[in-house]
């Protein structure tokens, strides 16, 4: 039995109208009856591309009738569609000329899984971390009214209900109420996130009413007093106030929006696109900042996506016909890294009655849903608000309390005045625990995790270590008990290395790397951090097939570095090779550059590998790497080549 809800619109409707739809431009020649025709195609093409390229499924399922009518009723590209986060941006995609390459999303040289301004003069700003795209928008908006040519030109963003939590959507909010502008806000409130949305504001959204009567009532009483002179743009914002008060207190409730000076629309079904190609044709030339709120259904379309649209966001592959997921858990195999993280830290609460746990809107990505369900008073998502995660974490820190703070390399990038100014100046004890470090595959720019090692080194006080294996992992965290100051752990998306990966804790020695490799006579030394260790060790014992030994150190610390370790290595080999999974500005190489040169070591030869000065875009990560020029393959070929 089939799965889909979608219906056949060839069958309903003879030839297919999709293929024929090669810009917004033809789609908007169509009559506005056969547009439901075109929503029924577009969910057919991303269901049959993603069940064999996985891709973002539940989110770009429930926006389709959103983005057909977006196109239809705006001039695009000429007016702008800002898209935030970008996971709902497939439909857009096939609707602005890429339905070609399609399938070659994000895929090593295909279409990033994001909206990219590289890609497409369709995809207005890039799209990949939430909440920037009412800031973006609102440049583009009045930068618009600024230049003569463009005053007519309309500027819309699309934001999510969890992303419209983050704080800089906030922020965003705020000068769209005190700055002239047209700009038109979507809130696409589909009462699920990745995970389940968090905090008051959600809450509110979900009980949110207001009259569409109401609305026209107002829009035509405020065009009624404007052309008899009896209102002015100066006037317009005390108008608006006097009459959000009126109107709250006989409604007795209060619209946040409202509260702001921006009009207020919805919420309406944003599955019914009549009414919303209606709607948006009524709004869009209103003069003044306004939010559109619609509600839609994460995975419309497909039932299992419909009925789990957690585990459906991005199922990986899966049969189109009856729902079922085509990759299974298999017994025996290594964890998750991030499994190792969040089973860990249940272990080290059951122990320590200070530790807490710490994620933002990330609970199932980084395994803290662990520690939510065993101790609920201990541990918090607090949703996209990773700055306000670290200094949270800072607070409980402050009084005596040990917080884990469980966030993606990428994302962490978004706290770093936190870092710095609310955790590291007063040496709290907060441990960082970094996901999704290094390449991360098939997300792309936006997502891998290259400039932690290089972002966080330069903080004072700051330590930072990266295991190469399960027990490195579970150690380093029991080692952060003992610390009197932040320390960041951080460790790659995807699998770990042992099956039977459960072992006894015990604290290690802080800046101690070791040899795990060699016997210390070879001309060439490896010096590795966290699991590209184990890619040395691959690519040693194939160097030897060659006749060409090495020596592999595992440093597990970036700081404090391991000054002794060092010296030896340099005393006694000619050529030394640096190995991380991050940026080679300012990681590992850099450190261990660094510290040769002041300890007298300058001249012997250091070959950095890892990421050089470049953006790195989607494709598997041993694609990636290989890129990069830090693939085994590569490695092997730095130990074998001559020495000078």
């Amino acid at each position: 039995m089939t799965k889909t809800s979608v219906d056949n619109p060839q069958a309903a409707s003879g030839e297919p109208l999709l293929p024929a739809i090669q810009s917004p431009a033809d789609l908007r020649k169509l009559p506005a009856d056969r547009l439901e025709t075109v929503a029924a195609e577009l969910r057919q093409k991303i269901i049959e591309t993603l069940s064999v390229n996985p891709g973002h499924f539940a989110s770009s399922m429930g926006a389709v009738e959103l983005t057909v009518a977006l196109h239809y009723v705006f001039n695009t590209p000429d007016d702008r569609i800002v898209w935030d986060v970008g996971h709902q941006a497939y439909a857009h995609k096939l609707l602005t000329g890429r339905q070609e390459r399609f399938s070659t999303l994000r895929t090593l040289g295909g279409l990033s899984g994001f909206p990219n301004p590289m890609e497409s003069p369709y995809d207005t700003f890039m799209a990949g971390h939430a909440s920037n795209s009412i800031s973006a928008a609102l440049g583009m908006a009045i930068a618009d009214r600024n230049t003569p040519e463009n005053r007519d030109r309309k500027t819309v963003a699309v934001i999510g209900d969890a992303s419209i939590s983050g704080g800089l959507a906030f922020e965003g909010l705020n000068n769209v109420s005190n700055n002239p502008n047209n700009l038109l806000i979507i809130l696409n409130d589909n009462d699920m996130s990745i995970d389940d949305n968090v905090g008051a504001l959600h809450r509110y959204l979900t009980e949110l009413t207001t009259s569409a009567g109401y609305n026209r009532w107002r829009f035509k009483t405020y065009n009624f007093f404007k052309r008899h002179g009896l209102i002015n743009e100066n006037r317009r914002g005390l108008l608006l106030r006097l009459n959000n008060s009126l109107k709250a207190f006989i409604s007795q409730r209060q619209n946040i929006f409202e509260g702001l000076n921006i009009r207020y629309f919805g919420p309406i079904d944003g599955h019914d696109l009549p009414r919303l190609v209606r709607v948006l044709n009524e709004i869009k030339d209103m003069e003044g900042p306004r939010i559109l709120h619609i509600r839609t259904v994460k995975g419309k379309g497909f039932e299992e996506a419909e009925k789990n649209p957690t585990t459906w966001h991005a199922p990986g592959k899966f049969d189109p016909e009856t729902g079922e997921r085509l990759k299974k858990p298999t017994e025996g195999e290594p964890p998750l890294w991030q499994q190792v993280f969040g089973n860990t830290l249940v272990e080290l609460a059951d122990q320590d009655e200070r530790v807490m746990g710490i994620t933002a809107a990330m609970p199932s990505g980084t395994s803290m849903n662990l520690m939510l369900k065993k101790y609920p008073a201990r541990a918090f998502d607090v949703g996209i608000s990773e700055g306000h995660a670290v200094t949270f974490a800072g607070g409980l820190a402050s009084a005596g309390k040990r917080p884990f703070v469980a966030i993606y390399s990428s994302f962490l990038q978004r706290a770093y005045d936190n870092i710095i100014h609310d955790v590291a100046i007063a040496g709290l004890p907060v441990t960082f625990c970094i996901d999704r470090a290094g390449i991360v595959g098939e997300d792309g720019v936006t997502h891998h995790g290259l400039f932690d090692l290089a972002y966080l080194s330069c903080i004072p006080g700051m330590r930072i270590a990266s295991p190469r294996t399960e027990e490195a992992l579970r150690n380093l965290m029991r080692t952060s008990l003992e610390l009197d100051g932040p320390l960041a752990i951080r460790y790659p998306r995807g699998k770990a290395t042992t099956p039977d990966w459960k072992t006894p804790m015990r604290p290690i020695e802080v800046g101690k790397g070791e040899r795990i490799a060699g016997d210390g006579t070879a001309d060439v030394a490896v010096l590795s951090i966290g699991p590209e260790g184990n890619d040395a060790l691959k690519a040693a014992e194939l160097a030897i097939e060659q006749g060409v030994k090495a020596d592999v150190y595992d440093m597990v610390w970036l700081k404090p570095i391991d000054g002794e370790l060092l010296r030896e290595v340099a005393s006694t080999h000619k050529r030394i090779i640096t190995l991380e999974d991050g940026s080679t500005t300012g990681g590992l190489g850099a450190a261990v550059t660094r510290s040769l040169t002041e300890n007298g070591f300058g001249t012997i030869p250091v070959v950095r590998l890892g990421v050089g000065d470049k953006w790195v875009h989607q494709g598997t990560v041993e694609q990636l790497k290989k890129l990069c020029g830090y693939g085994v393959a590569d490695i092997v070929a730095q130990i074998t080549r001559p020495l000078q």
